[in-house]
């Protein structure tokens, strides 16, 4: 199922070595138990020594954990996925020295300004103008690749929780809606595929499908904040509001900032401080991330939205004296803060839950239901000539946004009770590996070149 690539041959002992420091830095834990109630030497505890502890073991694994699935061509989350999920499982074995990183607030803190981030950085990647250049085929497969999952996944949650409440099924349904852009886009850059007419149809499909995931998100939200308030059940009513809301505060957001975004960033290259370009483009991102939550939807939609908005070109003036590409001087938070994410959020994955035939039952149909919705996109490629099957693959992956959104309902409260269950979590993190994992191999089988006789 690995994706070929080319290994260097020193590779077993760069995983000896590997293997090496991980028992080295469990040992360094191992030692220092009681950091977290140690007194400093004013007589009172260090609240900041257990977090640094836990940032060098939640990098580390990190790092090494990326590494090693990049070596074997898988991406570098998955990786953080499963050293995540290895870290907060080593209590099957009596070692629990890292139970407490899996609630504690300032990791956990950290790992949500990374998701903002992280959906900032994709808003860069992407422009409104882009977004509007979309063909027909690639509007279809992102409406197609919203609507099939989420008709799945709330099939299938009905079907095994019969007795789960109609927030929870809308959640596991939007899980699916995701498409992880930046996986798909690095596995065709890996292949030579990124300027392909399906390329293109792919990347413009997953842009417009994470716009319509988050409407979808912020609707769920929505109506799962307005239920905890004691508001009426689910109506028609009241789904048509939280839409229209979600959409106007995205369109609105974009709209007005596309506006205002030029003439803001010349005003900040005017002022001498350093760092300018960084900051202003932080103010912003944070701005619409609590104008976001303020309206009740996800703080993830506003930093799409500041993503959206800014263009290369609008920092012009930077530029002109020298300061370095916007994304240059994002990647150095990106690259700090949202490993820690995708680390705890292995963290949270229970792997004694998959002893219940249940829990493994709806984590191996939630998946198929996944696989299965994204394929249905592929019909919509209208264009003649195009191979609709590497379409339909490359839709496949839910990564990092399918984990934002199962992170969003873990957290979410109604009733006393999480949404999304840790069993649940567990289960739609398993789905989330598995469509991370296959997407590589699939893609690169249904890309190879064919012979003539089998062009058809």
């Amino acid at each position: 199922m690995f994706a070929s690539c080319d290994v260097p041959p020193n590779r077993a002992r760069t995983v000896a070595r590997a293997a090496v420091l991980i028992v080295a830095a469990v040992l360094l834990c191992a030692a220092h138990p009681a950091v977290a109630s140690e007194p400093a030497p004013g007589g009172h505890a260090d609240p900041v020594a257990p977090v640094l502890l836990g940032l060098v073991v939640l990098l580390f694994a990190a790092k090494l954990g990326g590494d090693l699935c990049e070596r074997i061509g898988q991406p570098a989350v998955l990786g953080e996925l499963l050293f995540g999920v290895l870290l907060g499982n080593l209590d099957w074995l009596g070692y629990d020295q890292f139970v407490h990183l899996k609630h504690d607030p300032a990791i956990e803190l950290l790992a949500e300004l990374g998701v903002i981030l992280l959906l900032f950085e994709v808003g860069l990647e992407s422009s409104v103008r882009d977004m509007l250049s979309v063909g027909l085929s690639s509007l279809v497969v992102a409406v197609l690749g919203v609507v099939a999952p989420m008709v799945l996944g709330l099939l299938v949650s009905e079907w095994l929780h019969p007795g789960g409440s109609i927030y929870f099924h809308l959640f596991i349904g939007a899980t699916l809606c995701a498409t992880s852009v930046g996986i798909t886009a690095r596995v065709l850059q890996d292949l030579g595929s990124s300027q392909t007419a399906e390329a293109r149809v792919i990347l413009g499909a997953a842009v417009i499908d994470d716009v319509l995931g988050l409407i979808v998100l912020a609707t769920v939200t929505g109506l799962i904040a307005a239920a905890a308030g004691g508001g009426p059940g689910v109506s028609a009513a009241m789904v048509g509001g939280i839409v229209g809301k979600a959409f106007a505060f995205v369109v609105g957001a974009v709209t007005i900032g596309d506006f205002l975004s030029p003439p803001l960033l010349r005003l900040a290259a005017s002022f001498r401080a350093s760092g300018m370009l960084l900051t202003t483009a932080l103010l912003m991102c944070f701005l619409l991330a609590y104008l976001a939550q303020q309206v009740g939807l996800a703080p993830i939609v506003g930093a799409f939205a500041a993503g959206l908005i800014i263009e290369e070109g609008h920092g012009a003036a930077f530029h002109a004296r020298g300061s370095p590409k916007l994304r240059e001087l994002l990647h150095p938070l990106v690259t700090f803060l949202v490993p820690i994410f995708f680390v705890r959020m292995g963290l949270l994955v229970d792997l004694r839950q998959f002893i219940d035939p249940a829990v493994l039952g709806f984590a191996a149909v939630l998946t198929a239901a996944a696989l299965i919705g994204k394929q249905v996109c592929a019909l919509g490629v209208v264009s003649r000539g195009l191979n609709r099957l590497a379409v339909g693959f490359g839709m496949i992956p839910r990564g990092e946004v399918g984990l934002i959104f199962a992170n969003i309902g873990a957290t979410m409260v109604l009733n006393g009770k999480p949404v999304i269950d840790p069993q649940e979590f567990s289960a739609v993190v398993f789905m989330v590996m598995f469509t991370t994992l296959v997407t590589p191999p699939l893609l690169r089988w249904s890309l190879r070149p064919r012979r003539p006789d089998q062009a058809g």
